[in-house]
């Protein structure tokens, strides 16, 4: 093998993306309180960026409209581009600094002692009006255990047991294995009393092992059918899941009347007894966009901003630029100017980019909006992307994790997406339209007869949509209805 060393010149092309053009992707791609956020940070960190006083925003309307000053001095007219040398725009700012007046150059002052004292007060209000902490699952069992007559080593043992339950309310583990985690000696007959003694706490069934523990805990010498319901838990727990009651009656004697009174009874059972300690917190949705039916009866979309707030380019640091002599301190000046107009043209792009998204969303969805979710349209983000004359990667980036504010609710803008089916008349039927047509006929089935996949197939083939057998099973499982089998009443 010969080695040589050599030097050689290759021309290729790359594609690389700016910094600016990262900036603007991500800030797109933003939900309305996650751009909040961003705000804040960079407000943080840019000594330039400040938010436009409401109280100054006449007066600086005024001075940009000012024709002494040549041309408008609004914020979204202070060019930086990192591209060139940048020297004229920041001598136009610094001439546009000498303009204004002293008192405006900062966003406003400080806060007098009466806006303190009211903020003060709002806060105690709304600290007065939080939801207190809600007790927890091993709070609640405590306090109960603690009731029973028991020794030291068989409160410690119990309040383990206690804090081992999962959010369900069950133990997670056998007994063995416990008293193995455990560490500590104790006698197997001391570890199964104190169990027993967990087993009797409320919620009914806290402390099972299993689903069928936790069942069996829950009958007492007062459940109807107890006789009953011990035999189906104990022994044909997996038939009831599928709902083989004739062979429940088989095997077990009882009449069908008896079997489907002691369900009933099962049916208020509660399989997962801590399941109302559980603390779900609500997340608030905050619409970007809002659709209105305007007086020429057109859908227009209108941008929800009033989260995001102005920003600006702070007018003290622009006169900073032109008193300071130091080019240290102007360099630093220059840098932070370049980020905060990179920030507010990536947030003014976004707003444009969304607006004219969701618009178009609005003009292929009109029907759902006046007649409902049944009416929605096949829709594809290329379509959108092509009358908005954008790449369908910056439709995807709109559109992902944004809401808009329909008269028929609030809706994620990804729901107006998806694709569809041709019917025999030759049009084209959107997915969801089609599942809501399928649970219309399971709805309207006879319990008795319930349809199989295979009738399904020709019912929907009545109503127009030719579909496939495994695409009926498979949206039925998509929408959590059970076979035919497990529909069946008896």
């Amino acid at each position: 093998m010969h080695l040589n060393f050599s030097q050689q010149m290759k021309m290729s092309q790359q594609m690389k993306l700016a910094p600016r053009m990262i900036q603007s992707m991500e800030i797109l791609q933003m939900s309305v309180m996650a751009l909040q956020e961003k705000i804040e940070q960079e407000l943080s960190e840019n000594v330039v960026l400040e938010v436009t006083d409401p109280r100054q925003r006449d007066l600086h309307e005024t001075i940009a409209a000012d024709p002494l000053l040549g041309k408008d001095i609004d914020r979204r007219e202070i060019v930086v581009d990192s591209d060139h040398n940048n020297q004229a725009d920041f001598e136009r700012l610094v001439e546009m600094s000498a303009d204004w007046p002293e008192d405006n150059f900062t966003s406003g002052g400080k806060p007098s002692s009466n806006r303190i004292d009211e903020f003060s007060d709002r806060q105690h209000d709304l600290m007065g009006n939080l939801e207190a902490h809600p007790q927890s699952l091993q709070d609640y069992l405590l306090e109960q255990f603690h009731y029973f007559s028991s020794d030291f080593e068989e409160r410690a043992f119990g309040e383990f047991l206690i804090q081992n339950l999962d959010e369900q309310g069950r133990l997670q583990g056998t007994l063995p294995e416990l008293i193995q985690v455990y560490g500590k000696p104790i006698e197997r007959s001391t570890a199964e009393k104190v169990l027993g003694m967990l087993q009797k706490l409320d919620p009914p069934g806290v402390g099972a092992r299993n689903l069928q523990e936790c069942l069996l805990l829950q009958i007492n010498e007062e459940t109807p059918y107890r006789d009953v319901l011990t035999t189906l838990i104990t022994d044909h727990l997996e038939s009831i899941s599928q709902n083989r009651l004739p062979l429940i009656e088989r095997q077990t004697g009882y009449s069908m009347e008896t079997i489907k009174a002691a369900l009933e009874q099962l049916r208020g059972f509660e399989p997962y007894p801590g399941r109302r300690f559980i603390s779900h917190v609500s997340q608030n949705v905050t619409p970007d966009v809002r659709v209105e039916l305007d007086s020429d009866g057109h859908w227009t979309v209108q941008l929800l901003n009033e989260y995001t707030p102005e920003l600006r380019i702070s007018r003290r640091y622009l006169k900073m630029l032109a008193a300071n002599p130091d080019p240290q301190t102007k360099e630093y000046i220059r840098k932070k100017i370049e980020s905060a107009k990179w920030l507010i043209d990536s947030i003014e792009q976004r707003h444009t980019t969304l607006r004219k998204v969701a618009q178009a969303i609005v003009d292929h969805q009109t029907e759902f909006l006046e007649t409902g979710p049944e009416a929605i349209v096949p829709l594809k983000m290329q379509q959108v992307a092509d009358d908005v004359g954008v790449h369908v990667t910056t439709v995807s980036r709109a559109v992902d994790g944004k809401w808009m504010e329909t008269p028929r609710g609030l809706y994620p803008l990804r729901r107006f997406f998806g694709g569809g089916t041709v019917t025999a008349d030759g049009d084209e039927v959107a997915w969801q339209k089609i599942r809501l047509k399928l649970q219309e006929v399971i709805d309207g089935e006879d319990k008795q007869d319930p349809l199989s996949d295979e009738a399904l197939v020709q019912v929907m083939a009545d109503h127009g949509y030719n579909l496939a057998r495994r695409t009926i099973t498979k949206y039925r499982k998509a929408m959590n209805i059970p076979s035919s089998r497990q529909r069946k009443e008896y």
